[in-house]
């Protein structure tokens, strides 16, 4: 996915690591470099805020249960083959 408008962080490099983010999974500088990405960048704030949504919300209903390594990549591959689509579109 990109916007189209030219950024230091291309879009589908932050939109990559958005769960790691938010995840708190990042270097001091990866964090800075996404932040300053998405407050110049309205479509992957969107992404980001619906992403933060979908996770607070699993782990609001799920938050006790582990979750398996299996349901994790296949969530992960599925969320990375819409992410394709939306980008081909």
């Amino acid at each position: 996915m990109s916007c189209g408008k030219p950024h230091e962080t291309d879009c589908g490099e932050v939109l990559d690591k958005v769960y790691a983010y938010l995840d708190g999974e990042l270097t001091e500088s990866d964090v800075a470099e996404i932040r300053v990405h998405l407050d110049e960048c309205s479509p992957c704030l969107k992404e980001y805020d619906l992403d933060k949504a979908v996770k607070h919300l699993v782990a609001k209903h799920c938050g006790c249960d582990p979750v398996p390594a299996d349901l994790r990549s296949k969530v992960l591959a599925r969320i990375a083959e819409v992410r394709s689509e939306l980008a081909a579109d």
